[in-house]
């Protein structure tokens, strides 16, 4: 990617969402909401403390994250859509 974020922000990309309820309905497109799942592509160097030293994230390349249904900016690159957001607006990272 020819994108680096800065400080302590994250870039994702969103997963994609279930076409189907566990009853097997199918969501038409019109009803899905944007997902609140996604993958980390980029990571910045993290922020700095109070004493200036530099605080690495806790999310790395590749990970799988939960983040908040109205957190960060879209951006689109190479055609893509991506969202960048700060380390604090996710809500965790999945470990299985």
């Amino acid at each position: 990617m020819s994108f680096r974020p800065l400080h302590d922000r994250v870039v994702l990309r969103r997963l994609a969402q279930e076409e189907k309820t566990k009853g097997g309905i199918i969501i038409p497109d019109t009803a899905k909401e944007k997902p609140q799942e996604g993958e980390v592509v980029a990571v910045g160097p993290g922020a700095r403390d109070d004493q200036g030293r530099l605080v690495a994230l806790d999310v790395k390349v590749g990970d799988r994250v939960l983040f908040g249904k109205w957190s960060g900016t879209e951006i689109k690159i190479n055609g893509e859509e991506l969202l960048v957001l700060k380390e604090s607006d996710l809500i965790g990272v999945y470990t299985a």
